[in-house]
């Protein structure tokens, strides 16, 4: 006899883009622009390489369970605040549902948006609700708002994956101040290639996590390290809920206090997505969304999502099919800004099949 697994493992888990070794070998590429994970295309900052070099002397110890220098160097760049650290973004997004879900709680997710929020909350065993948002992938904020009510986590990504659109400060100002005893989970992951400043609003919504990561901007995405602004008064229960020593290894705490140290690397890397998404946006025959992250989102209609990634992969090219993402259409892609020849070969690619729409 084997035990049952849960019946919402049936469903549809995480969806990744093909590798791009699998692309390579099966059209013939030496390489192949890698434009679907949203990654930088400059790799970690040398400092960040070092210091986690050196740490590997050290490995054979375990971490600090507290990670106190890696909290002081978020501190030390960004402002003192109660800081978590953990396993990724989606490590600090499983710890905060298991300190609020049970079984059949409800968390209220606005789509289309990253799916991981709806696998980990059925992972606890809750219901998610989804929020459509408005026109032009805008949140409707009275709507949210209101079905965040009686709910016990929400989230909401801003600048949002896969469509790049950006929720106003104050907008989600509001949704925090009417959402009653909701937590809402703030999803900032992309918010270094913006201009907006979400990180103030933490002193005045105590009932906000604001969640960032080292992978985009720091270029640590195989480090696997997220962060994240809790309130006080959850740290707590919090540290009771994570996986010991906060599910990062030495290794990995090492490298983001070198990659915090680097102010020239990160600088470069911003400089670089907001010309490549300007031109990408100018240059792109098909409709590119206005966005504020370090990826755009392509309207391929009359192509289906995954038609438009198979023939941009007979040229070389690796993007984002969005057709999993929920209450999306099936007529776009997502497209992160490469490295130069990475952008140039998709803006060839693309554009030859303009013609043919």
């Amino acid at each position: 006899m084997r035990p049952a697994i849960r019946p919402y493992l049936d469903g549809p888990g995480y969806v990744y883009a093909e590798r791009p070794e699998v692309i390579a070998a099966r059209y013939g590429f030496d390489r192949v622009a890698r434009l679907a994970s949203n990654e930088n295309p400059f790799g970690p900052s040398p400092a960040a390489i070092e210091a986690a070099g050196q740490s590997l002397a050290e490995a054979h110890r375990y971490p600090d369970d507290s990670m106190s220098v890696l909290r002081a160097a978020l501190s030390a760049r960004y402002g003192e605040h109660s800081w978590v650290v953990g396993n990724g973004m989606d490590g600090i997004i499983e710890t905060v549902l298991r300190v609020f879900c049970e079984a059949g709680d409800r968390v209220v997710v606005s789509t289309p948006t990253f799916s991981f929020y709806g696998i980990a909350a059925r992972g606890q065993g809750a219901r998610v609700e989804t929020v459509p948002r408005g026109p032009e992938f805008a949140v409707e904020i009275d709507a949210f708002a209101t079905a965040c009510r009686g709910a016990k986590v929400a989230f909401l990504c801003t600048p949002n994956n896969p469509t790049g659109t950006a929720t106003a400060v104050d907008d989600v100002r509001a949704i925090a101040e009417s959402c009653g005893d909701c937590l809402l989970f703030l999803d900032n992951a992309y918010v270094d290639f913006s201009d907006r400043d979400y990180g103030s609003l933490a002193a005045s919504c105590d009932n906000l996590v604001i969640g960032r990561t080292f992978s985009k901007l720091y270029g640590l995405a195989g480090f696997r390290v997220g962060y994240a602004q809790v309130p006080e008064w959850l740290l707590p229960a919090y540290g009771r809920a994570a996986t010991p020593f906060s599910g990062i290894s030495s290794v990995s705490a090492a490298a983001a206090v070198g990659a915090l140290q680097d102010r020239t690397h990160t600088d470069r890397t911003r400089r670089h997505v907001v010309a490549w998404r300007e031109r990408i946006a100018r240059e792109c025959l098909f409709p590119c969304l206005p966005s504020e992250a370090n990826f755009l989102m392509v309207d391929v209609a009359p192509y289906t999502s995954d038609e438009a990634v198979a023939a941009l992969a007979r040229d070389g090219v690796l993007v984002r099919s969005c057709r999993s993402f929920p209450d999306l259409a099936d007529h776009y892609l997502r497209v992160s800004v490469g490295a130069d020849w990475e952008n140039e070969r998709f803006l060839q690619a693309i554009n030859s099949r303009a013609d043919l729409a």
